[in-house]
């Protein structure tokens, strides 16, 4: 039974050490239903092996108790009416209404709270953790600082966000957790004369494309237009295929119980050893296991997309977060997402550059094909060409993919920075983006020389100006959190363990004229770490292009030129969307163009109107320009991006921190 058809009875609330009444970070809020309840490692905002995945399972009483059952192999601590009592491997205990439990003893403390008193004991704990906080210990201390943090973040983040609260809802007061685009309970948008119906003007229709992960722990406001994967995976799933490079499958089928009902499911992914086990003995019966092979040694399957086919079309997503707790609940991520329906039989041989981009994709992971049985369309082979069955003349996006292998021929500039070398190559853009900056922004760094830099930064400069010289090569800036960021993030330095770069590729002597500051007041997510991967050419607050993508800034994700550059060498499969201004102008529109122009399928193409893409910051008169139409993009960190100052120092993962972070932690929390 999904758990929002169940009757929620109380909450397991995370506290700081000794009962202090502040959230301790570590944990995450948990819900209790009527029936049985799991607690378990995908509970925990950081990884700890020392929880096991099913930790305890919870029983609740018609007497409003609750029987708790020690399933992992290490004990816990209940905190009943001032006794302490240790509960070991297959031992029960009772616990009710302010009962504490330690999921390790000294460690992951949660206090049960019926319904009937749920609102007044968040209420009391908050207040009391500022009353307190001269008296609490130096670990509740820093926790009350980031409690203070948070609240000035927001007033000032409220400021930024004046001049554009209304860009930043949903279209017509939708909110994340309705549909955010035109699906509906049979599936997805409806064939040619449907497909668009509910579609406002052009300004509208990207941010139905492109959003934000909402991230637990943060003020309600940033979560006005972010999404869940349960806002993602809906309606009548016929066939779904999930790319990934991490699945943890007890999460996936909690947090989305949907896809139980999908009858044919195909995930790809990236796991070796015991994880592929795991996998295979958690998953439903009828879903298939894939890993695309891997020519090059070192490789990795690395692309978060979503292929999921409804009976009235497909919805194809492409983000950023692997397919597991942590990455959908405490970190800043992306994703986009479109609806496309079924070709018409007359238009069955029509493709388009986004379909060839997909297809050619598809046919490099190299599945094993199966069969089908689809509503009104019969037995078909589940391979790369059946994505050729959907119209995608509406795509708001090109895609840009990488693929292991040595590519030379003309497939050179078909995968990795070659790929969107020669995408951009065919591109106009505004004269004022002639030598403008370059922003790199991903989570993790490669081993990186000077060499390659150039020969990157070559491949985003490419295109020409509407007097058709050449935009000219741009100087790059790279957006990477401080030391100072990952410790007072939300997760503490636990976060870092999510941006793993070696100080031998972060302290490069010629990487120090890169660095930027990781700065996302706008959208409140200073304090969630980027797991988000984006790549974009901007003047001021305007974006000549916008990528996002799962490919992290190294050669293995991006591909080398070799042998004179003759050939590219590429470890790791990826894939990004790419945002164009001139993309957007064919989308068919109302209300926003002169009806010069019917069409058989009910739209209305007006004249030419020129695409302006902005960052969601974006301050300026749109009057101005009335044939203009201007984009907002979600871009979550702010432009112009601010240098490092001479105190900043760029996070590595294998160095040692001793400046304890919010939780009162230093890193590495052992050894």
């Amino acid at each position: 039974m999904a758990s929002a058809s169940r009757v929620r009875v109380g909450t397991l609330v995370p506290l700081a050490k000794d009962n202090a009444g502040s959230s301790n970070g570590s944990v995450s809020t948990i819900p209790i239903f009527e029936g049985s309840n799991v607690v378990g490692r995908n509970h925990l905002v950081v990884a700890d092996k020392r929880i096991s995945r099913k930790h305890l399972s919870l029983q609740t009483s018609a007497d409003g108790s609750i029987e708790v059952v020690v399933e992992g192999p290490n004990p816990i601590m209940v905190r009943s009416k001032g006794q302490r009592r240790k509960v070991c491997a297959q031992e029960k205990a009772k616990i009710t209404h302010d009962d504490i439990l330690e999921l390790i003893p000294g460690d992951y403390f949660v206090k049960y709270v019926d319904m009937g008193d749920e609102h007044k004991s968040f209420v009391q704990m908050d207040s009391c953790s500022i009353k307190k906080g001269k008296r609490h210990s130096e670990e509740d201390s820093a926790a009350v600082k980031r409690n203070r943090q948070i609240m000035e973040d927001e007033a000032l983040a409220r400021t930024l966000q004046e001049t554009f609260t209304e860009e930043n809802t949903t279209v017509s007061g939708m909110t994340s957790g309705q549909k955010i685009s035109q699906l509906d309970s049979a599936g997805s948008s409806g064939k040619n004369s449907e497909k668009m119906h509910s579609v406002g003007p052009l300004k509208d229709m990207l941010p139905l494309t492109f959003r934000l992960m909402r991230v637990q722990g943060l003020p309600s406001w940033t979560s006005t237009s972010s999404v869940t994967i349960q806002d993602v995976i809906q309606g009548e799933v016929l066939l779904a295929v999930l790319s990934n490079y991490m699945v943890d499958m007890d999460w996936l089928l909690s947090a989305c119980p949907s896809l139980r009902k999908v009858p044919h499911v195909l995930v790809l992914h990236g796991q070796d050893g015991a994880s592929v086990e795991l996998m295979k003995k958690l998953k439903p019966a009828n879903w298939i296991l894939h890993k695309p092979p891997l020519p090059i040694s070192f490789g990795t399957h690395h692309s978060k997309a979503m292929l999921l086919v409804y009976p009235r079309g497909i919805r194809i997503v492409v983000h950023t977060a692997n397919l597991i707790h942590v990455d959908w609940s405490y970190k800043s991520q992306g994703l986009w997402m479109q609806d496309f329906p079924w070709k018409d039989t007359k238009d069955l041989n029509r493709k388009t550059p986004f379909e060839n981009d997909l297809v050619d994709y598809l046919s490099a992971l190299k599945w094993p094909e199966f069969r089908v049985n689809l509503p009104e369309v019969g037995d078909v082979n589940i391979n790369a060409a059946f994505f050729r069955k959907f119209d995608y003349s509406n795509a708001m996006v090109r895609l840009i993919g990488s693929v292991p292998g040595y590519h030379v021929g003309p497939n050179i500039r078909k995968w990795g920075h070659m790929k969107l070398r020669n995408v951009l190559e065919e591109c106009m853009f505004d004269k004022q983006f002639c030598k403008s900056p370059l922003v790199y922004q991903f989570s993790s760094l490669g081993s990186l020389d000077e060499k390659w830099m150039s020969e990157f930064a070559c491949s985003l400069s490419a295109g020409k100006s509407d007097d058709g010289s050449q935009l000219g090569t741009g100087k790059p800036l790279i957006v990477w959190p401080t030391v100072e960021d990952v410790r007072c993030s939300i997760e503490g330095y636990a976060a870092g363990s999510c941006i793993p770069s070696p100080q031998k590729n972060v302290e490069k002597d010629f990487l120090k004229k890169y660095w930027s500051r990781w700065k996302a007041d706008h959208v409140g997510r200073c304090r969630a770490m980027p797991h988000i991967k984006t790549f974009t050419r901007y003047n001021g607050q305007n974006i000549a292009w916008f990528l996002l993508t799962s490919s992290n800034l190294s050669k293995a994700a991006w591909g080398a030129l070799q042998k004179n550059n003759t050939q590219l060498m590429i470890r790791s499969y990826e894939l990004g969307v790419l945002f164009l201004p001139q993309t957007l102008q064919s989308v068919p529109q109302f209300s926003c163009t002169e009806k010069n122009s019917s069409r058989q399928d009910g739209l209305t193409l007006g004249k030419t109107i020129k695409t302006k893409l902005v960052t969601l910051c974006w301050k300026g008169d749109e009057e101005k320009e009335p044939s203009t139409k201007t984009i907002r993009l979600p871009v979550p960190y702010q432009l112009p991006p601010q240098p490092y100052g001479t105190e900043d120092v760029p996070w590595s993962w294998d160095r040692r921190y001793t400046k304890k972070d919010v939780y009162g932690s230093v890193w590495p929390r052992h050894g």
